[in-house]
């Protein structure tokens, strides 16, 4: 028997064997809401776009109920950098005056929304495009941020930054029920109609609390949350989390991230995880197998 005729014997049978180990999880996951920060390369790299894509429309036919929240850094800077204006950052926030806003709502609102839209429905998915202010389903208020080291009330403004104050969740729920696959930017909508731009990852941490879903997953560029030495850490508790950030082990972008999955977990989100979105169909291999894909955060 030559290699390729032992190979093609072999492939058939490795499939199959993947297939079984996902069964016991395609049973504990059915009809479960599964939240899914979707950022980084996964979003810019054309094969992790597709395969993202794909994962979504097999989790969904396989009769669980995904939730897509999207970011959208690279792009928004993309386009602040050719009407010339420099992002700038504060705590891991976008600094949002109304000129950045416009350019957040065209790229959020707009150009990657309607683009993930279209990569799941040319799978077979059926997804629908939204932002928190379709039906005023995420309500915000402006965002004040504590300054380092300062004395309570010392805060710095940060523009149209949102903080949520209310998730109205029929929405969601109902095209849920349609089979339907929501995908969300994260904008919301002030009492007076304003616009803010609201960070990604407590969206998607906050949504999930709201619509008690099973799981919250993070998607990122790197393995999961590193230690100083850069090894993995593959489970965290809330201590071991403030001491990394005491530490300064945790900081800029992944601070927002880390704060979103902690409440989560400590909020009703029965498992939260970061994990490492350029790897292929990584998606798949946190839900579907034994071998996950980076940090899991536990809530004691």
């Amino acid at each position: 028997m030559s290699i390729r005729d032992d190979a093609a014997k072999t492939q058939p049978a490795i499939k199959a064997e993947i297939l079984a180990e996902a069964l016991p999880y395609i049973k504990r996951f059915f009809d479960k809401t599964i939240v899914i920060k979707y950022g980084g390369n996964a979003m810019t790299d054309p094969h992790l776009k597709d395969c993202f894509a794909r994962d979504v429309v097999l989790l969904k036919l396989v009769g669980m109920n995904p939730v897509v929240v999207h970011g959208g850094g690279p792009q928004i800077e993309s386009l602040l950098n050719r009407v010339g204006k420099k992002g700038e950052f504060i705590q891991g926030m976008r600094v949002t005056d109304s000129e950045t806003m416009e350019v957040v709502e065209m790229v959020l609102g707009g150009q990657v929304n309607k683009e993930i839209v279209s990569l799941i429905n040319q799978h077979g998915g059926k997804a629908v495009g939204l932002t928190g202010k379709d039906a005023s389903f995420i309500r915000a208020k402006k965002l004040l941020m504590q300054r380092k080291d300062a004395p309570p009330g010392d805060v710095i403004d940060v523009g149209q930054v949102g903080e949520i104050t209310t998730i109205d969740p029929s929405l969601i729920s109902f095209l849920d029920q349609g089979d339907f696959i929501p995908v969300i930017a994260p904008i919301g909508v002030g009492e007076s109609g304003e616009t803010y731009n609201i960070n990604a990852d407590v969206v998607a941490g906050k949504l999930a609390e709201i619509l008690k879903a099973e799981k919250l997953v993070l998607l990122t560029n790197t393995p999961g949350v590193l230690d100083q030495q850069g090894n993995l850490l593959t489970g965290l508790t809330p201590r071991q989390i403030d001491e990394l950030v005491e530490d300064g082990t945790l900081s800029g972008g992944m601070l927002p991230k880390i704060g979103s999955a902690l409440d989560a977990a400590r909020n009703g989100v029965k498992s939260v995880h970061i994990i490492d979105g350029r790897v292929e169909h990584c998606l798949l291999l946190e839900i579907l197998t034994d071998h996950g894909v980076g940090t899991m955060i536990k809530s004691k």
